[in-house]
């Protein structure tokens, strides 16, 4: 017999993503999302994720891990990373395990979070975008 483990909606908005949990992580269902994530990053392209924690109260260690490494790897597929909705509780738990969020933005609430993260995508691409297209020569290097 097999047990169903819940699935945490991920949605796509513009060319990000958004993963609001809404229930309690245990174990199996953290690792599904991370797995379910990273593959819809891959496949849509995303260039970012906002990941709402706000209705997340506690943290394990695992648990705690499970979301950093999903920051970190999101960031490492091209993805900038805001989470929002940090409990007080939550945030203390990832410090005093030395979780590292590098590279990640946090916002207040899940509205501010897709506002921030809409500002980081546009600054980013300003910065991104390259001179030439693939298959031109660069007029300044024939």
């Amino acid at each position: 017999m097999t047990l169903n483990v819940p699935r945490i909606p991920i949605l796509q908005i513009e060319n990000f993503l958004v993963a609001s949990i809404q229930t309690e992580l245990h174990d199996k269902t953290a690792i599904h999302f991370k797995d379910d994530l990273l593959q819809r990053i891959y496949d849509t392209k995303a260039r970012g994720l906002v990941l709402d924690l706000t209705a997340i109260d506690v943290v394990d260690s695992f648990i705690a891990r499970i979301i950093g490494d999903v920051a970190e790897m999101a960031g490492l597929m091209g993805a900038l990373v805001v989470v929002t909705g940090l409990q007080p509780a939550v945030a203390i738990t990832l410090v005093e395990l030395g979780v590292e969020m590098r590279g990640v933005v946090t916002a207040l609430n899940l509205e501010k979070g897709i506002v921030r993260l809409r500002k980081l995508v546009a600054d980013d691409s300003d910065v991104t975008q390259p001179d030439v297209r693939l298959g031109e020569t660069d007029p300044a290097h024939p």
